[in-house]
């Protein structure tokens, strides 16, 4: 289980293959001449997960403050996930953080934040559009 993976099982969103788009099922043959061709139903929609209920919740339970909505790390922390510049390195690269930006942790931070939340709302997370921008 990959990194990223594990933040989006912390928020409930189940697996990453949930938002990967996937052709619908081929329509089957007529059953014989003159029969309407079989249709498979749409797929089910992803249920929207309320991402920043659950982190307010969590963030007024900490001890400490923390502000998930502008740091990766207080992020991170609110879903007891590590934390640490090993951790969040590991995290940018998982994400394909660009090169340049890995040998300065504040741009990685920032980057890692911005794809973080976008790479949620992707899966089925209500990440409000100020915090993708």
């Amino acid at each position: 289980m990959g990194f990223f993976s594990t933040i989006l099982e912390k928020l409930g969103i189940g697996s990453t293959a949930a938002a990967t788009p996937t052709a619908p099922p081929p329509t089957a043959a007529p059953a014989g001449p003159g029969a309407a061709p079989v249709v498979a139903p749409p797929p089910t929609p992803v249920a929207l997960v309320d991402v920043v209920a659950q982190l307010e919740q969590r963030a007024a339970a900490n001890p400490q403050k923390l502000n998930w909505r502008t740091s990766i790390v207080d992020l991170l922390k609110l879903l007891d996930i590590d934390s640490s510049f090993a951790a969040r390195k590991e995290l940018a690269t998982e994400l394909g953080c660009p090169a340049d930006l890995m040998g300065d942790s504040a741009k990685m931070n920032m980057w890692l934040h911005k794809t973080v939340l976008a790479r949620i709302a992707a899966n089925g997370g209500n990440v409000p559009k100020e915090l993708l921008d």
